[in-house]
């Protein structure tokens, strides 16, 4: 199964169960992590892959702590802000450039 289809599976997933979901803990569990390991294809399991509760200091977002930040090869390569699912995301904060720090 190519990457694709993957992500639209892990979509049908997402539409059958979200109104089930009630806090922002079981998005991570029922959909971000699903994300993140089986369409991304990342070891959620792995700290040296997926890093819960990373401390990103990004523009003025010093030591706020994101949701997850995946690495490779030792370096973070993407940041996820998880939210409940069905809760409107907003952008909050202006980021500008920064240094990340776990």
């Amino acid at each position: 199964m190519d990457i694709a289809e993957r992500a639209q599976a892990l979509a049908l997933k997402i539409r059958k169960h979200k109104d089930v979901i009630e806090t922002e803990e079981a998005t991570k569990n029922a959909f971000i992590m699903p994300f993140i390991g089986g369409v991304l294809g990342y070891d959620v399991f792995n700290p040296a892959e997926v890093i819960p509760e990373f401390t990103a200091d990004v523009g003025i977002k010093k030591g706020e702590k994101i949701d997850y930040a995946i690495a490779h090869d030792g370096q973070v390569q993407v940041l996820v802000e998880a939210k409940k699912v069905n809760e409107t995301l907003r952008i909050e904060h202006e980021v500008d450039e920064g240094v990340f720090r776990s």
